[in-house]
């Protein structure tokens, strides 16, 4: 059972077939299908995700890396809790949170609380702009077993033909630009696009304009910092984990779970 859970768990939405289990560990079929329910009890009552059997000849078992909302939250409460340390505030209203993203343990935690929230979407690619949402964006695509695309401000030369287009910040109102090669989505792809930061959505707005020239479908948009202001964002539909208010008159850092966290935790 620890090997099967070894093999499932990493590498998530990926369908094992049991002959795979059967010749790597020398078992009857019958005596894998028991232990495989079994471990589906398990992870169904400690909330580690789900294993998922599939029937028929093209069948198996996968593992899907989906969450309890309650247990999301908490992980976001505890993040918040990190980071209303004073000593995060950076010059321009602007947090350090560069060490929690990085960190893979909290990173995959993140990853997998996109999953859940966007499981129905069944995104091709994740796609992220760079830097700092790139480890938030590749444990979501290790999550739903998709690449990870990134885009750049700059055309790179080892990226070969490349897609530019300009869009306006939502905060600074600048004109911006993001390219993408022409080889790194396909026409019709279903992409998903995680953030670090979002404050007027004018990133967001530009990759919806970027995904039009590969003719790709945006199917949803996670980041895990909002701010509340501008009230009127570029973009409609997105779900955010964390809300960021700035700091208050005793310089105290006002940072909550979403709205989208305390929602869906109070419905489950």
């Amino acid at each position: 059972m620890v090997v099967m859970a070894h093999h499932l768990i990493n590498a998530p939405h990926r369908l094992f077939s049991l002959g795979t289990f059967v010749e790597l560990l020398g078992a009857a079929k019958s005596t894998i299908s028991e232990d495989l329910g079994f471990m589906r009890q398990a992870f169904d009552r400690f909330s580690l995700g789900k294993v998922e059997t599939l029937a028929g000849a093209a069948g198996g078992v996968r593992y899907l890396p989906y969450h309890q909302r309650e247990r999301i939250r908490t992980l976001v409460e505890d993040v918040c809790r990190r980071l209303r340390d004073p000593s995060r505030l950076l010059p321009g209203g602007f947090l350090y949170t560069a060490d929690l993203i990085s960190t893979p343990y909290v990173a995959a935690q993140f990853g997998e609380a996109f999953a859940t929230f966007f499981e129905d979407s069944r995104p091709d690619v994740v796609l992220t702009m760079e830097v700092k949402g790139i480890p938030l964006a590749l444990m979501t695509a290790r999550a739903f077993d998709v690449p990870l695309v990134t885009i750049r401000r700059g055309a790179h030369p080892t990226d070969g033909p490349a897609v530019s287009v300009n869009y306006v910040s939502g905060s600074s109102r600048m004109v911006q630009a993001m390219t993408l090669p022409l080889r790194a989505i396909r026409q019709g792809a279903r992409v998903l696009f995680i953030d670090d930061f979002l404050r007027g959505g004018g990133t967001a707005r530009g990759v919806y304009d970027l995904m039009r020239e590969f003719r790709a479908e945006v199917v949803g948009i996670g980041v895990l910092i909002e701010t509340p202001l501008p009230r009127e964002k570029m973009i409609d539909r997105y779900v955010s984990l964390i809300q960021f208010q700035g700091v208050n008159e005793q310089g105290e850092v006002l940072i909550t779970p979403s709205r989208a966290i305390l929602e869906s935790a109070a419905t489950r």
